[in-house]
């Protein structure tokens, strides 16, 4: 039953980006694809797939016990909480948070999680603002 819902709701948001590319004005400067035309190809995709998933569902799933979708959440707490943060703590203070408790959920020990978040944090910090040049949040420390 659960798949059936997926895919009409899939089939509903698929409606919606075909209705919402049809509304797309097109300008006398467009190429020959225009606008519409990159919307249309996903609303396709997407209304094929749901239909597909609606029609032919799987057997119904196993959902995890209730403490796994408690886990879940929480890492959703952690992400949401990681995109606000970002510009308020930086990149490496965010970044170092959010890898830690993820590792840690993910059956790291306390401090091997704790490591592994620094190590995250700064090698990406490395890797894309200093080799690279990437602009990354600063934090209160500048960094």
């Amino acid at each position: 039953m659960s798949d059936r819902i997926f895919g009409v709701v899939g089939m509903l948001l698929a409606l919606g980006y075909v209705l919402a590319a049809l509304a797309i004005e097109e300008s006398f400067l467009s190429d020959a694809v225009g606008p519409k035309a990159f919307p249309l190809i996903i609303a396709a995709i997407l209304g094929l797939s749901s239909a597909v998933i609606a029609f032919r569902p799987d057997p119904e799933p196993k959902w995890p016990a209730l403490g796994r979708l408690v886990e879940i959440g929480a890492a959703i707490v952690v992400m949401i909480l990681y995109a606000e943060l970002l510009p308020v703590a930086g990149f490496v203070i965010a970044t170092a948070f959010a890898a830690a408790y993820l590792a840690w959920r993910l059956g790291s020990a306390l401090l091997e999680a704790v490591f592994v978040g620094i190590g995250t944090s700064i090698g990406i910090y490395v890797i894309f603002h200093l080799v690279l040049g990437l602009s990354l949040a600063r934090g209160p420390w500048g960094f």
